[in-house]
């Protein structure tokens, strides 16, 4: 499905379009990725490395310089564009909350950008990315990834009978991610830090590779229909037992909850669990909206979850431990 396409990507110099790029080229034969973002020197970065990794296929990687805030630049880049990976956002919680309006320029307003060119340029599919932190929000970050996810999902009622398909992937902290914990963490102990800072002893987390997040799109590009928002099943871990599993004779020093941050990750909520399938390796939200019916969009395979369950870190079923945790960080590409 994948092989002689044109895909493009909003944030590609990032870290999931640089994995994505990867397993492309990898695994797949596209006939073009666009990577579009607004970072000259990381999409010079990217295109160097790239050019050693891959130099039979470097050729096909298209740099576009575009802001998803421009709607004429994303008009131009759409065009012969089969797939859009929307993965460009403000992401960081503390900037958000101090550049409000420009987190809504990016976040809400360039959604609804992306939106208007791919239904207007026809391309085939939309996979917005979405974070944790839509769930039941309690920072704006949050808050402006709740309105995009509600945008893509909505925008199915604008499709028509053979129009774009727009769907939604919903995903943590990616563990080894730029920002993450785990390497926060590596260079505390690399400047000689003997006492790791905790925010809070009772924190939990899914884990998320970027391998996952990136399985996770193509299963939305290849399955979707329009409208639901796809979750992969994860294990949980305690952040103390990070701490343990990196600084095994090390302390921990509790420095107390930031601005906007939570104890869990909350996927699914109790009230979303009416509309929410398990498909083994994953679960589909699906919407309940009034032009969304079972049989155009509802993949058959699917069991419905239990009414009023919550798939949240804290009460997830499956558990790393710190021997695993150890193991695992130690495959990370950080």
């Amino acid at each position: 499905m994948l092989n002689n396409k044109s895909i493009l990507i909003t944030g590609g110099s990032g870290s999931f379009g640089k994995k994505f790029t990867e397993m492309m080229l990898e695994k797949y034969e596209p006939k073009k990725i666009i990577i579009y973002s607004r970072d000259e020197f990381k999409q010079d970065v990217m295109k160097k490395e790239f050019t050693q990794k891959f130099p039979e296929n470097v050729s096909k990687l298209r740099f576009f310089i575009g802001d998803v805030r421009d709607k004429e630049r994303l008009y131009r880049a759409f065009k012969g564009v089969d797939y859009v990976i929307h993965a460009a956002a403000m992401k960081q919680v503390p900037a958000c909350e101090y550049n409000p309006f420009e987190a809504i320029k990016t976040n809400i307003n360039g959604a609804q950008n992306i939106i208007d060119a791919a239904l207007d340029r026809e391309v085939k599919k939309v996979v917005a990315l979405s974070t944790d932190k839509a769930v039941n929000p309690i920072n704006l970050y949050g808050g402006t990834k709740l309105v995009s996810d509600k945008l893509f999902v909505s925008a199915n009622a604008y499709r028509g009978d053979e129009g774009t398909i727009l769907s939604v992937v919903r995903y943590g902290n990616v563990s080894g991610s730029r920002g993450s914990i785990i390497p926060f963490f590596k260079e505390q102990l690399g400047s000689g830090v003997k006492e790791l800072p905790i925010t809070d002893t009772r924190m939990t987390r899914f884990w998320m590779t970027l391998d996952d997040a990136v399985n996770l799109v193509i299963k939305a590009l290849e399955e979707s229909r329009g409208g639901e928002t796809y979750v992969y099943k994860n294990p949980s871990y305690k952040v103390t037992d990070i701490a343990k599993a990196m600084n095994p004779n090390g302390d921990i020093k509790v420095v107390g909850i930031r601005e906007g941050e939570k104890l869990h990750e909350c996927m699914i909520t109790s009230d979303d669990s009416r509309g929410t399938y398990d498909y083994g390796d994953h679960y589909i939200i699906y919407p309940n909206y009034i032009w969304w019916n079972k049989e155009n969009y509802f993949k058959e395979g699917g069991k419905l979850i239990k009414d009023g369950w919550e798939y949240n870190s804290g009460t997830n079923d499956k558990w790393l431990t710190v021997q695993e945790l150890r193991e695992m960080i130690s495959q990370l590409e950080i």
